[in-house]
């Protein structure tokens, strides 16, 4: 019997990462190096002693079953427990792709049994954050809930875009709304849950019955229970925490990492954030190159200018080369007299000599069309080639090619 296993939900799309998603999960995007997005759950859980890790996969799941591989990396590759991959499968009855986060973890309801838990706390796949989910638990255990709700507080301006709950003075949920136009309260949930099992195994079997049901935990279960006056907590974390599921989020959080001020520390020795590195050679700069505020990953070539910017791993940038507030993923190549601002360049992408990807805030005239630039894994800048910001690349752009 294990006390709590934890459910990762890393099925979605990101359809909201246009063209770093389309041929990968959202939670296998690389970030800050030499992480994937994946790393800090799993990270979290085994540095919070949950060593029994069921990962639900759908879109795009071969890159991401292959990087978790055995979970070695994690300490998860237990002989009882562990890191599980969990796809959706055939049964007696038939089988059916996940419909919704709730449907998704009723569908491995057998899996859950196997352990025999007395508490499942449910996960994202995309979210970067430290967190010691043994403190949750604890909570959860002394508020003696049902559920229990991760809550942080976030400015009011942006509370319409979450889920917000109303909490008491003993931090029972009183009130919860998904995505309001006025919210009473700006506590937001993270997607972060525990319920005691016996509990949430008995929602989502009514859930599944109910033919009208999105299957969701925001939409259905959450409210159902709340509804059903069951005991439900608000637990408050303070820490950093950002949903990286849009462009913009996932290099604002990238360049957090630069920031000295902002409370996420990938160094610190006590937390570690595992991951499987690809075990190159040591970086290289070069005499001729100038590196400012920057993260560099092992295996980068770096001849020219790097400012606040993260390279991953086997990246080269060129002499005279210029990259500015950027994220270059692995093996991208940025090459002689090339420039490259506020830009996310995907794995194995060229920049061609000359070629301009992005631009910087104040180069641009009209600021509503200021934005990062994207260049999806693979493709090729031309020679000479001008790409503008907001540019959402999935294709090649040929020598001298405009694309303001």
């Amino acid at each position: 019997m294990k006390e709590c296993i934890a459910m990762l939900l890393a099925g979605g799309q990101g359809s909201r990462l246009y063209a770093l998603t389309k041929k990968l999960a959202k939670p296998a995007v690389p970030f800050g190096g030499k992480y994937r997005i994946i790393d800090f759950p799993l990270s979290n859980c085994v540095n919070s002693g949950i060593d029994t890790v069921g990962v639900l996969t759908q879109y795009q799941p071969l890159l991401l079953n292959e990087y978790i591989g055995n979970g070695q990396p994690w300490d998860l590759d237990r002989q009882y427990g562990g890191v599980h991959v969990l796809p959706p499968y055939q049964t007696a009855t038939g089988s059916d792709w996940y419909k919704g986060t709730a449907n998704a973890i009723y569908q491995n309801i057998n899996f859950i049994e196997r352990y025999d838990p007395e508490y499942v706390i449910i996960l994202s796949g995309d979210h970067i954050y430290k967190m010691d989910y043994s403190k949750m638990l604890e909570f959860h255990k002394e508020k003696q809930a049902d559920c229990s709700i991760a809550v942080m507080e976030v400015p009011w301006e942006e509370a319409s875009r979450f889920g917000i709950m109303t909490a008491d003075e003993n931090s029972t949920i009183t009130k919860f709304e998904e995505k309001p136009k006025q919210p009473q309260s700006n506590l937001a949930s993270m997607g972060i849950y525990i319920f005691t099992w016996e509990k949430l195994r008995k929602y989502l079997t009514e859930d599944e019955a109910d033919p009208n049901s999105s299957n969701d935990f925001g939409k259905n279960i959450i409210p159902n229970m709340l509804n059903a006056g069951e005991k439900m907590v608000a637990y408050p974390f303070e820490g950093y925490w950002k949903d990286v599921g849009t462009i913009d989020s996932l290099w604002e959080a990238n360049m957090d990492l630069l920031d000295p001020n902002v409370p996420l520390d990938v160094w610190e020795s006590d937390w570690k954030i595992y991951s499987r590195t690809s075990g190159r050679p040591g970086h290289y700069i070069s005499e001729h190159a100038h590196v400012d505020n920057s993260m560099l990953t092992e295996g980068c070539l770096v001849e020219g200018t790097v400012c606040n910017s993260i390279l991953f791993a086997g990246v080269s940038v060129g002499r005279g080369a210029m990259v500015e507030s950027s994220i270059l993923m692995p093996g991208a190549v940025v090459e002689e007299g090339a420039e490259v601002y506020y830009s996310i360049i995907a794995e194995n992408v060229t920049v061609k000599k000359g070629a301009v990807v992005g631009a910087r805030p104040e180069t641009v005239e009209d600021k509503s069309k200021w934005g990062v630039a994207v260049v999806g894994e693979g493709r090729t800048i031309g020679a000479g080639a001008k790409v503008g910001p907001k540019a959402m690349l999935e294709k090649d752009v040929q020598d001298g090619e405009q694309l303001w």
